[in-house]
């Protein structure tokens, strides 16, 4: 098909910007794009099919904006495997129609704001001078998501105006910049409102095989040479230009694959480029030498706690220092020789953490009251290492220093006194023998009788969903991928995790703790992990999968994933048990059926044929054998492994274990005590 220039319309200039703004964006390193149907964003919707046509890029459509959202939030994770680091992940964008499809995208905002991940939200609107008149599904984008976004633009209908394509690139980059994070390291979610007047449609021939050249031409002015415009990016409907690897901002650029721009993260091209188009080279801040604190007190009595998002960092510094290690699942510091089993009992511990003067937190904690306590006692000295220009966490107020990151001499061995590192350790591997026999099969509630009776059912045994996570988790390689849901089952993976072997990768959704998105968010994750040859499981509670069951509607024509999703099934939210909430049920027949109404919410839902609507494979998993042999399957395609538990005696069952786990510990330090220093 010719690639003459139509004649310019409003259409014409529509889809020429919107081709070229898709170019552009490959050009930067976009890799995926979530695509929700619409009329109004129709122009972007013609050229992405038209660049994953040509395979210059990934395009996934989903129905559901929150769903697309998440989606997009995953992929982006999945691109950062296996570090957890922030900043580290490569941009995706996702596109929707105007009105309440932009609100929809809201709570992924949220999560990826408050956990760093660049999202470019490509929002599709009316022109200006229909806004404000009543005009069907539209609203006032601008602003609304308020101070979640790094950077937002509302970005003015092309008309055909000369230099309005390059003015628009430009806005692009810089958004791409702020997500990225490339001048604060503050990545996260970016906002371009895009206004389009109709018609919003291609005039001319079926688009595919269209060259941006010409397809661009329509929205320059008579007499523009386009080869020398913005309009002429090499774009959607041929291979992008070819740059020099040796260029910072180079897609081709050997080395690392999964970060715009290569290792040194300039994601802004060198310019004038071979399209004519100046792009501006956005240098990311120097890295400096890390700070080199003084510690107060004992230097040996000192904690590490990793939060989400830590990364290895955090384990590295423990073990050269030879301090015991807090990490959360989603820390990313997992295991290691350091590693603390069930600290959060551990903390109640007196004999133990009354010793404590000096904890260092890396990453974001947010999965225990007992670690919240802690740093907020006023005997502590708190050292946050928060890198970025985000907010540094401190929930208690309480922090003595914030620092950006440490002086490599701190991740150096450092022969010291152990004594405190061994109370821990002893105390960790009590209280792992504890666990380990409450989730052995057929163990007593009573937890000091492991192994009492024949295995049961999951849905008569006690300490069932921790046994469950136990399996997960074991089943779950070094190189593997687990997406854990919030609420239970992240805190029983806590648990468990580093049991039977090095942890897998985990990933979780921590920046609001929400249970919303954990179905697509492990769609996204699956789909990028993938790509690396790594295996993608997911654990979550089954308010969490109805939650986001729309997350399993994919369309045929859409790229597949190999996830498998097991739901603990107790038939409600038993996380409100353990809390003050299932005290005051336990107190009473009237408390008890005001909590189950308003805490415990049963649904009475048959996950089978909810499956099968979606076209989801289902299995219903009853004891240990049967869940080990659903996990030890090979991977294919998307499969819901159901398991129900109960929840009638969860604050039992959590108070029981957490008693034979202090009570454990408590004999365990007093016999490390005459441990030799190493």
């Amino acid at each position: 098909m010719s690639g003459r220039a139509a004649e310019p319309s409003a259409t014409s200039a529509a889809i020429g910007a919107a081709r070229a703004l898709v170019a552009e964006l490959r050009m930067q390193g976009v890799r995926d794009v979530v695509l929700a149907p619409g009329s109004r964003s129709a122009p972007l919707a013609y050229a992405l099919a038209q660049a994953a046509d040509a395979g210059e890029l990934t395009l996934h459509v989903r129905v559901d904006e929150r769903a697309a959202g998440f989606l997009a939030l995953g992929l982006a994770r999945g691109t950062a495997l296996p570090a957890h680091l922030w900043g580290a992940a490569r941009p995706v964008a996702v596109v929707t129609t105007s009105g309440t499809a932009v609100a929809n995208l809201h709570p992924a905002v949220l999560e990826a704001h408050h956990t760093g991940v660049p999202l470019l939200l490509l929002t599709a609107d009316r022109p200006h001078e229909l806004r404000g008149t009543g005009a069907s599904q539209t609203t006032d984008h601008v602003g609304i998501f308020g101070t979640a976004v790094r950077f937002a633009a509302d970005v003015p209908a092309p008309d055909g105006r000369d230099g309005e394509v390059r003015d628009l690139l430009a806005t692009a980059g810089r958004a791409l910049a702020a997500a990225l994070g490339l001048r604060d390291r503050n990545p996260g979610p970016v906002h371009l409102n895009l206004a389009y007047r109709e018609p919003l449609h291609p005039t001319g021939p079926a688009l595919p095989g269209v060259e941006l050249s010409g397809a661009a031409s329509a929205s320059a002015p008579p007499g523009t040479d386009i080869t020398t415009s913005a309009a002429g990016v090499s774009g959607a409907g041929r291979a992008p230009a070819r740059r020099d690897p040796d260029k910072p901002g180079d897609p081709d650029k050997p080395g690392d694959p999964d970060r715009p721009g290569g290792s040194d993260g300039a994601a802004q091209e060198v310019g004038p480029g071979s399209d004519g188009f100046r792009r501006a080279v956005v240098v990311p801040p120097a890295p400096g030498p890390g700070s080199d604190p003084a510690l107060y007190g004992d230097p040996a009595r000192t904690l590490v706690v990793a939060g989400d998002g830590a990364g290895p960092a955090a384990r590295a510094l423990a073990e050269a220092q030879g301090w015991p290690l807090l990490a959360e699942p989603s820390s990313g510091a997992c295991g290691g020789p350091n590693a603390v089993r069930a600290y959060r009992s551990l903390l109640g511990v007196a004999e133990l953490s009354g010793e404590v003067e000096h904890v260092v937190v890396l990453g974001r904690p947010t999965l225990s009251r007992p670690v919240q306590r802690l740093l907020a006692r006023p005997d502590v000295v708190v050292t946050v290492v928060a890198p970025g220009g985000a907010p540094w966490p401190d929930a208690a107020r309480n922090a003595e220093r914030v620092v950006d990151a440490l002086h490599e001499r701190w991740f150096t061995p450092a022969p010291g006194e152990r004594t405190f590192l061994d109370r821990w350790l002893a105390a960790s591997q009590a209280a792992a023998d504890v666990v380990v026999a409450a989730t052995a099969p057929g163990a007593s509630p009573d937890v000091d009788d492991a192994a009492a009776r024949p295995a049961a059912r999951f849905d008569a045994e006690p300490f069932a969903a921790l046994a469950v996570a136990r399996a997960v988790a074991a089943a779950t390689g070094p190189d593997d991928v687990l997406v854990v849901g919030s609420s239970s089952p992240v805190r029983d993976l806590d648990l468990v995790l580093g049991l039977d072997g090095e942890p897998g990768i985990v990933l979780a959704n921590r920046g609001l703790a929400g249970i919303d998105g954990t179905v697509s968010t492990a769609y996204g994750v699956a789909l990028a992990a993938a790509r690396q040859g790594r295996r993608t499981r997911a654990l979550m509670g089954d308010l969490t999968f109805l939650h986001d069951v729309g997350g399993l509607l994919r369309g045929p024509l859409e790229p597949a994933a190999d996830l498998q999703l097991v739901v603990v099934n107790d038939d409600g939210g038993s996380i409100f048990a353990t809390l003050e909430h299932g005290e005051l049920a336990a107190a009473s027949e009237a408390g008890s059926r005001t909590f189950e109404r308003i805490f415990g919410t049963p649904h009475g839902v048959d996950l089978g044929p909810l499956c099968a609507g979606y076209g989801v494979a289902h299995r219903l998993v009853g004891d240990v054998d049967g869940l080990r042999e659903a996990l030890a399957a090979p991977a294919s395609g998307t499969e819901v492994v159901e398991v129900r538990v109960p929840r009638r005696d969860r604050l039992v069952e959590a108070r029981a274990l957490h008693q034979a786990i202090v009570a454990a510990a408590r004999v365990a330090p007093a016999a490390a005590q005459g441990a030799p220093a190493n």
